[in-house]
């Protein structure tokens, strides 16, 4: 994994602004719900959601020095898990993207 500088200030300083993140999309989506803008900004919603426990999972290495999947699910399938929760988190994204722009063209 990824660990940046060596201090882990901006580590840490990504966090709130995730939640952030996080929270205002899903306070959006529920603005917009029932359409297709609505839906889009779910599924954008969700990959934030899923993005922001990555971080708080690599927070948790830098600091605590402990691999929370590897130590659920062994090394090897830990990784794996990981190059599939960053599939999940760009794919809900992606496709949030998708509908937003699909319903901006109006198709």
């Amino acid at each position: 994994m990824y660990h940046g500088s060596d201090t882990g200030l901006f580590g840490l300083l990504e966090l709130p602004f995730l939640l952030t993140a996080v929270v205002f999309a899903f306070l959006v989506a529920e603005k917009l719900k029932g359409g297709s803008f609505g839906a889009g900004m779910f599924f954008l919603a969700w990959g934030f959601l899923v993005m922001a426990v990555g971080h708080l999972v690599m927070q948790i290495e830098r600091f605590f020095h402990v691999n929370i999947l590897a130590s659920l699910f062994g090394a090897t399938s830990g990784d794996v898990l990981w190059v599939v929760v960053l599939a999940i988190t760009w794919s809900l994204s992606a496709y949030g993207f998708l509908r937003i722009y699909r319903a901006a063209s109006g198709g």
